[in-house]
């Protein structure tokens, strides 16, 4: 089974996406998934024009010479498409979105109904399969990924891909900061390791492991408290200078 993996965050793997997306990535291993990731703030990656040259000029190839040209055949390739990123203002990074625009050359210019919606049929030579999401966000509730679900949903059917689920990590911010206290956050890691090894042995991610990933970490008057004061002290030393 070959994996393609994508760390979406600004901060790569200084980022509290990072947290969710190694163990993940560690428990496909384990199943014998042969993993690449790649980082899309080290890609080359022309923001799309539109200028769709890719369906009626040069069937199946940008016009671009950029890191898609290596990305296009691993894509085609891969069996299962990972996507981490953190929440940016309700939705996926702007690396993120970048190299989703650059999707099309793996899609026919023609319209299909798939389930009663019109879709592009997939390119001769592109596999069908899986995608998955692991997000973070700042924001306590886990209602907050509820706008990126659509998309990443949509997104799926539109590649033809199953959506096999999310590894959501609601006020992650939190995490990293408790794991040093020494707090027991420990299994939030090994259900992540764990919803990865399930998705190559099983086909799919147990609802009861996504759960844990994104449990409760503390109040959220508690995790409101600590992120003002943080703020509060950044701004107060700003002040100081």
């Amino acid at each position: 089974m070959k994996v393609l993996a994508f760390n979406c965050s600004p901060r790569m793997e200084k980022g509290n996406s990072a947290l969710i997306l190694n163990p993940f990535l560690e428990g496909m291993k384990e199943e014998g998934a042969e993993i690449e990731l790649f980082y899309s703030l080290k890609l080359k990656v022309n923001p799309c024009l539109g200028w769709l040259d890719c369906f009626v000029k040069t069937p199946g190839v940008c016009n671009f010479d950029d890191d898609m040209q290596m990305l296009y055949p691993k894509l085609r390739d891969s069996d299962i498409w990972v996507f981490a990123t953190p929440i940016y203002l309700d939705g996926i990074t702007g690396p993120m979105k970048c190299l989703i625009d650059r999707f099309p050359p793996l899609l026919l210019p023609f319209f299909e109904l798939r389930d009663g919606i019109c879709r592009h049929p997939l390119r001769d030579g592109t596999k069908t399969g899986k995608v998955v999401l692991i997000s973070n966000c700042g924001f306590w509730e886990l209602e907050n990924f509820d706008p990126l679900l659509v998309y990443m949903r949509a997104f799926s059917k539109m590649m033809k891909r199953d959506f096999a689920g999310a590894l959501l990590r609601p006020h992650g911010e939190a995490l990293k900061g408790l794991l040093k206290k020494g707090a027991p956050v420990r299994d939030v890691f090994e259900a992540a390791q764990e919803a990865g090894r399930q998705l190559v042995r099983d086909g799919e991610m147990s609802a009861e492991t996504l759960k844990v990933v994104s449990r409760e970490l503390l109040p959220l008057e508690e995790h409101m408290q600590n992120v003002n004061r943080g703020f509060q002290r950044a701004l107060d030393a700003l002040e100081g200078k």
